[in-house]
């Protein structure tokens, strides 16, 4: 996988935390994808769990920058309904609800800004409203998140074949 992080032009980053309900959508999208659909060669699909900083990091520093990031992950919006997918920008993720947004520590929010303004990224967020995220350990996502699943890898194939001609 590290190769690939710097050689592939498209990233897609599937964040979230499975123990944790709907939290792991993210993981469960890169899943289905990698599983169920055939990926351009110049795409790599990776579930990074909760550390995407550590790989925003490493890509901030490498010479290399991909063209595209796309990032899944579960997140909380006032007036969404639990599964509904949406798409955000980087200013959508403000600092002081980034936990909100589980994009698992606020410099992945920084870096991301980073690599598309100095580093000529394309970043796009795919969110996905979550129903709940447990206070404590419950593998799981809910049926809304479940249902999310389909719709988020057919917007993937759909934006990174619209990326790469």
């Amino acid at each position: 996988m590290i190769r690939e992080l710097f050689e592939k032009p498209v990233l897609i980053f599937g964040c979230g935390n499975t123990l944790f309900g709907d939290d792991g959508f993210g993981p469960a999208v890169i899943e289905r994808l990698t599983a169920d659909y055939t990926l351009p060669s110049e795409v790599m699909a990776e579930d990074v769990g909760t550390s995407i900083s550590d790989l925003l990091f490493d890509l901030v520093l490498s010479p290399f920058k991909p063209q595209s990031i796309f990032i899944v992950d579960a997140v909380s919006r006032v007036g969404k309904r639990p599964g509904e997918l949406f798409e955000m920008q980087v200013e959508d993720l403000p600092a002081e609800k980034s936990g909100d947004f589980c994009m698992h520590q606020f410099p992945s929010v920084n870096l991301l800004r980073e690599l598309r303004d100095e580093g000529g990224v394309s970043v796009r967020i795919l969110g996905m409203q979550i129903k709940e995220i447990p206070g404590a350990v419950r593998p799981g996502l809910s049926p809304e998140a479940a249902n999310a699943i389909s719709e988020a890898c057919q917007w993937l194939m759909k934006a990174i074949t619209c990326n790469n001609p």
